[in-house]
């Protein structure tokens, strides 16, 4: 039952910070896609390491504030299939439908030694092993080709570093930072090392 995220393989996806009422920080481990059936199941897409671990923390929290708990009954079509105490019935489900999932952050484990999870790399300093400085981390991404740190510019503008050992170079919560190996098409200045040709 693990929601680490290590360096060389993707556990945890799509990770923001986001505060609620007297809850200091929710790391969100999943998303509420549909319905299912007429007895009030929901589909939900789980960014937990093992799918199935998106009921193990106990109760969980939406974007709205509603407390649930999930039982799991099933997965298929790369989403898990549950049922939530006290909701009986698809409009009722439905109603939870586009919401966001969350835990409290002093439920998980600590990680170990080489795993991270990556809401602890939100609102950290980026720069290049040459000492450029790119921005700071505001969230994770998973677009199908493995996870994608999404890094706001010093102008504001969005950069992309992939999350890969071969990229990020080293990262230094106690200093907040991160170090990202520059790598070609990282940073567009709007100059080609190769001019176009004219005749």
């Amino acid at each position: 039952m693990q929601l680490k995220k290590r360096l060389k393989a993707r556990s945890y996806l799509g990770v923001k910070n986001s505060d609620i009422g007297d809850v200091p920080t929710r790391i969100r481990i999943g998303l509420i896609v549909g319905v299912k059936g007429l007895r009030g199941q929901v589909r939900i897409k789980s960014y937990t390491e093992d799918p199935e671990d998106i009921a193990a923390y106990g109760s969980v929290s939406t974007d709205d504030g509603r407390e649930l708990t999930l039982t799991v009954i099933g997965s298929g079509a790369g989403v898990i299939n549950a049922v939530v105490d006290g909701v009986e019935d698809r409009n009722a489900a439905e109603t939870l439908k586009g919401q966001n999932i969350y835990v409290s952050r002093n439920v998980l484990p600590p990680p170990g030694a080489d795993s991270l999870y990556q809401v602890d790399l939100i609102g950290l300093h980026v720069k290049l092993t040459d000492g450029k400085a790119l921005g700071e981390v505001v969230a994770f991404h998973n677009y199908g080709g493995g996870d994608v740190m999404e890094v706001k510019g010093e102008a504001g503008e969005e950069i992309l570093v992939p999350f890969t050992k071969a990229v990020v170079a080293e990262v230094d919560i106690t200093g907040r930072r991160i170090l990202v190996t520059p790598i070609p098409g990282l940073l567009d200045d709007g100059e080609s090392d190769h001019p176009e040709e004219v005749d």
